[in-house]
């Protein structure tokens, strides 16, 4: 592998050659002779003090280059899914230069942020139409199977010998509750509240579900008008509250919670899901979670996740997005 030099040390490297040829163009222009005492004395004065100026140059080179070598590491400090936390050294700004380097490095930042969320929102609308695709499969044509098939039990158990009834009422049975299941698979893909009726009653009902699937105690607040929301918005705030209820009955222990929504005119929404149970450590968390997932959902769309929670003291996830 080549060894690569830094830009000082080449730097140096060349005044080093540049004051080498100096000081014998200097002795050869002044015809010194250094077989002559006095001579060698005006020689080595010459070269002690061209010596001296190299090495005020090279503490000046050091000097000049450190806001460079600050920036550098700053930029490679950076932390990827936070670039709006890079922040150039303030010294960068009194050098042109670094200055501009610093200013492009921002703009650069900006324009992956931005194609970074166009493309993740991209990807969010196409999951969601993958869903809805799958979630209306399932229940036109799964769904509609099944139906036929629970049809044909039922006629079919006004013919069938006595004895078999005990059978065909086991099988209607599993046959209705495969029905129950495709249901609810098909509104957690995608539920039809959202997409008929909006925001706020689509999380009523996952809310009123979870309160009936879990015996967790739920409640449901809505503040403002959250008509004016994106589809976008509407679906990441859904799937976060979706995402942090299914994260209280797998995992909390609670016997409470409540989850709230807060929008107003401008756009601004903010989705808060609180428990009463374990509670844990942010900073330990696992990623079966989902918290990475709901925070990338949030950035997406220039909002932040935020999570509140100590072992034995409840968990409280709150999405803000503007």
């Amino acid at each position: 592998m080549r060894r690569r030099e830094s830009l000082a040390g080449q730097v140096v490297a060349i005044n080093v050659l540049l004051v080498v040829a100096t000081l014998f163009a200097a002795s050869a222009a002044a015809s010194l002779d250094l077989e002559v005492t006095d001579e060698r004395a005006r020689f080595g004065l010459l070269a002690i003090t061209i010596v001296l100026a190299l090495l005020v140059n090279m503490a000046m080179l050091r000097r000049r280059f450190g806001p460079l070598e600050r920036l550098i590491e700053r930029v490679e400090a950076i932390d990827p899914a936070d670039p709006q936390a890079f922040d150039p050294p303030p010294e960068a700004r009194s050098v042109e230069e670094i200055d501009r380097l610093a200013t492009s490095f921002c703009q650069l930042l900006d324009r992956i942020e931005v194609e970074r969320r166009r493309s993740g929102r991209l990807v969010l609308r196409a999951q969601e139409e993958e869903r809805k695709r799958v979630a209306r499969d399932l229940h036109d044509e799964v769904n509609q199977a099944l139906t036929a098939i629970l049809l044909r039990l039922e006629a079919l158990s006004h013919d069938a010998p006595e004895r078999l009834a005990g059978d065909i009422g086991e099988v209607k049975g599993l046959t209705n509750q495969a029905m129950d299941e495709l249901l609810t698979l098909a509104r957690q893909l995608r539920p039809t509240a959202l997409d008929d009726h909006g925001l706020v009653p689509a999380i009523d009902g996952q809310v009123r579900r979870f309160e009936e699937q879990t015996g967790i105690r739920a409640g449901f607040e809505a503040r403002g008008d959250a008509f004016g929301l994106g589809e976008d918005q509407q679906v990441v705030v859904f799937r976060v509250a979706q995402e942090a209820l299914s994260n209280v009955a797998r995992h909390s222990g609670a016997t409470r919670v409540a989850v709230g929504l807060r929008a107003s005119g401008n756009g601004a929404v903010e989705l808060s899901v609180r428990d009463d149970g374990r509670g844990f450590a942010p900073a330990e968390a696992s990623g079966g979670l989902g918290l990475s997932g709901m925070a990338e959902r949030a950035r997406l769309l220039s909002g932040d996740l935020e999570i509140e929670s100590a072992p034995g003291e409840g968990a409280a996830v709150t999405l803000r997005l503007r």
